[in-house]
């Protein structure tokens, strides 16, 4: 008998199980004990179908543990199952894993489980950011972990998910929100020894962001930051930004370029910052509307 046979013939003995617990005569003879077996059997149903690599099946098996669960008051237990069965849709429909991973998380907030659910929420984010491919519902997913792992006080872990809703911001020209978390960002390193270097990479990111949106502000911002951080004004990041505006506010895109080699030359520019610098350079070559 294969995997997928056995866990077949679990799930038929688990659905006589929970159809002779209901009913006056269910509650008589051992309803709750019925539907505890029926729960195990609907566990291992999924085990056995995750070993046949038959997530989608393996997924329905779990989520139907979680629902027993839940009447049997094992909330804790139930979303763990909600978690089981979204790991397993995973892999066959990100719209169903969602589904799961969300259960599961209603459960965990209303347990104050608030660590859990924001761990919930980046899986779930994640699944936007790489598998669906829909930044706005991404954003969303790391902007209630980040409100959770505040409220928890984990500021290093809410920064961490601040920080993708900064990078997607951007990436969907919503520079403003970008270039507020990502000052914040840098103010909450600035206060850290440990993590005080990497405030030039936040304040390179907010320039770049103003940059898209007004070369005078993107100037004021600039200084700003080498208030706030001196040790600014002499990193790699910081006379590259100068070098820009200086091109950008005298419509140079020669200059921009040879800044931005010399840059990449020792320093490499990833994606984001390529995206970036691609807007800036383009909306210095747009004509002015003077209408």
């Amino acid at each position: 008998m294969s995997n997928e046979e056995k866990a077949i013939e679990l799930i038929t003995q688990a659905e006589k199980k929970v159809k002779s617990s209901q009913g006056f005569l269910g509650g008589l003879f051992g309803g709750t004990s019925k539907l505890e077996d029926a729960t195990e059997m609907y566990i291992s149903a999924g085990n056995m179908f995750k070993m046949a690599q038959k997530w989608s099946a393996a997924g329905k098996a779990f989520m139907e543990a979680a629902k027993l669960q839940i009447n049997l008051q094992s909330k804790h237990e139930a979303g763990q199952r909600y978690v089981d069965a979204g790991n397993c849709f995973k892999k066959t429909d990100v719209e169903e894993a969602v589904r799961a991973f969300e259960m599961a998380i209603n459960i965990y907030t209303d347990m104050g489980r608030f660590t859990m659910a924001a761990k919930h929420h980046i899986t779930v984010a994640e699944m936007y950011e790489s598998n669906a491919v829909d930044l706005e519902k991404a954003i969303f997913h790391y902007e209630q972990a980040a409100q959770y792992y505040r409220g928890e006080e984990s500021t290093s872990s809410a920064n961490k998910c601040l920080l993708k809703v900064a990078t997607f911001s951007a990436q969907t020209e919503e520079y403003g929100k970008a270039i507020e978390i990502y000052e914040q960002v840098a103010a909450d390193a600035i206060e850290s020894s440990l993590l005080k270097y990497s405030a030039k990479e936040y304040f390179f990111k907010a320039a770049l962001c103003q940059m898209c949106i007004d070369v005078v502000e993107a100037q004021r911002a600039v200084g700003k930051y080498c208030n706030m951080y001196p040790a600014f004004e002499d990193t790699r990041e910081c006379k590259l930004l100068k070098n820009l505006l200086v091109a950008q506010e005298e419509q140079n895109a020669e200059s921009f370029t040879e800044a931005v080699k010399e840059y990449d030359s020792i320093s490499r520019i990833d994606q984001w910052l390529t995206t970036m610098l691609l807007r800036i350079k383009k909306g210095m070559n747009e004509e002015p509307d003077l209408t």
